[in-house]
């Protein structure tokens, strides 16, 4: 019995501490502290180092100063920790299938008659897919709706002085998850000044993620494509279409 134990006290230790960090970073995804808590691991990685080394001046320094990260934390991050509590009540999608080639193909069709009838009207629109990082913290700014993606509830969504308009809407494995979402500018001061807000929020949220961002300019009636960055402008509805099938095929690994 004793053998047992001893045997398997390290395993347990080892899945009780894997438990605790997965949870962790569940806790914090989709939101800036996730960069913050990667700074503070390495941190930790450094601590154990220069305590195996015996560095005792910088062991010191270290410690005073994990000792004030943690109150800092705590100030900064309020909005994700409160966030991140409100979600782990109700995380009922961890592992889903990936869309399937049909329900894929039927997606974008929606998505892309929607955004050309917007632009047609002069409409202004901003679309986020998601692909691998998740949105939750973003979903959290908006009003969450989970509904059927349609080409009909996408353009209602956007008209005009309703109340979703101005904020951006998500799409999660396939359904209209949220609206009225807000997302961070880009702190790019090169970008154009003929780009209004809604390309500036595309360009920041795809600085921070890796969902494909579809906006609508009301002013010139294009439609552009932001991924990773990267703006792709003035795009035909079947150009647009295979592009954005094109990034969400493809692998994590190689986007």
């Amino acid at each position: 019995m004793m053998n047992f134990i001893v045997i398997w006290k390290p395993i347990i230790e080892i899945l009780i501490l894997w438990s605790v960090i997965y949870h962790i970073m569940l806790f914090f995804e989709g939101t800036r502290a996730i960069q913050v808590l990667r700074g503070i691991i390495i941190l930790l990685l450094a601590f154990f180092l220069f305590q195996r080394l015996g560095l005792q001046v910088l062991d010191w320094l270290l410690t005073k100063l994990l000792g004030i990260s943690v109150i800092a934390i705590l100030i900064i991050f309020h909005p994700e920790i409160r966030q991140g509590l409100a979600r782990l009540g109700r995380r009922h999608i961890l592992f889903t299938a990936p869309l399937r080639e049909e329900e894929l193909d039927l997606m974008l069709k929606q998505i892309s008659e929607a955004t050309e009838n917007l632009s047609q009207n002069k409409t202004g629109a901003l679309i986020a897919i998601e692909k691998n990082v998740p949105l939750a913290g973003y979903i959290d700014s908006g009003v969450f709706i989970d509904a059927r993606l349609s080409s009909d509830l996408i353009e209602n969504i956007f008209t005009p002085n309703s109340m979703l308009h101005d904020g951006g809407l998500i799409i999660q494995h396939g359904r209209i998850i949220a609206a009225g979402c807000i997302f961070p500018l880009t702190e790019n001061h090169d970008l154009s000044r003929i780009y209004g807000t809604r390309h500036r929020a595309a360009l920041g949220l795809s600085e921070e993620t890796d969902a494909v961002i579809i906006v609508v300019s009301e002013e010139r009636r294009d439609i552009s494509l932001v991924y990773r960055g990267k703006l792709y402008r003035d795009l035909a509805r079947e150009d647009m279409f295979s592009k954005v099938k094109e990034i969400i095929k493809l692998k994590k690994d190689d986007a």
